[in-house]
């Protein structure tokens, strides 16, 4: 049995989670702040000592790390971190798997990050040295990934290389990521748009890739801004 925690929406990561459960003979509970004493002010640390009573494991889903981290501290049961606005690893292990379906393994192979610095950058960073992979990081200077985990990514012997242009990273790469260019939690910043217009992967982009590399997107997708509709529909795509 394990509690699925949403304090943020989910299309993907719930049903994963859910239909993962249930083929595996297991069963969730679903929850959300509102339907809990959380939401009337109980503690996290309490919250977890009680859920630890009940089920096998906690999925959390929450824009704030430290939200996850104070769960994971006090619950005696093991702690899935669903996304937070600093990592999104279960997207990370899709993206790897499907990745390793369609091209083989990911070992030395080169991954071209394009537009914001977001959680899935800073996930891209450090999967690059755990699974050694060179991982190719276009990004305008403002929206950069945090020096200290690119430090830490290369401190493990991560090949990280940074670029302002989007040409020089796709450059005979294996695949082609990208994002949404307002995440949760940046509401409000309109000016992300002229930022990141030219890291937009359009078919241009991808014909400087390898001829048999992928485009790949954790969605939900804002077609026309981060992406074309030509590509995200297109035979390189691997989103779907």
């Amino acid at each position: 049995m394990i509690v699925t925690l949403f304090y943020e929406s989910s299309t993907r990561t719930r049903v994963s989670f859910e239909v993962a459960m249930k083929q595996l003979d297991g069963d969730v509970v679903v929850l959300t702040p509102t339907e809990m004493q959380i939401g009337r002010g109980e503690t996290i640390a309490d919250t977890a000592r009680v859920l630890s009573r009940y089920v096998d494991a906690i999925m959390m889903r929450t824009v704030d790390p430290d939200r996850l981290n104070d769960l994971a501290r006090y619950a005696t049961i093991p702690v899935i971190n669903g996304l937070t606005k600093n990592s999104h690893p279960c997207q990370l292990m899709a993206d790897v798997m499907t990745f390793e379906e369609r091209l083989g393994p990911i070992v030395g192979k080169s991954i071209a990050w394009l537009g914001d610095g977001n959680n899935m950058a800073c996930t891209w960073i450090q999967a690059a040295a755990r699974f050694g992979f060179e991982l190719r990081l276009a990004c305008p200077q403002v929206l950069s990934p945090p020096d200290a985990i690119v430090n830490w990514a290369r401190e493990n012997d991560a090949t990280i290389v940074q670029t302002l242009y989007p040409e020089e990273a796709v450059s005979n790469a294996d695949c082609i990521v990208t994002d949404t260019w307002l995440s949760m939690g940046d509401e409000g910043e309109d000016h992300r748009y002229d930022l990141l217009r030219r890291y937009r992967v359009d078919d241009r982009l991808m014909s400087l890739a390898k001829s048999e590399a992928i485009f790949m997107h954790c969605l939900p997708a804002h077609r026309e801004e981060e992406v074309t509709a030509l590509v995200m529909d297109g035979p390189k795509s691997a989103v779907w």
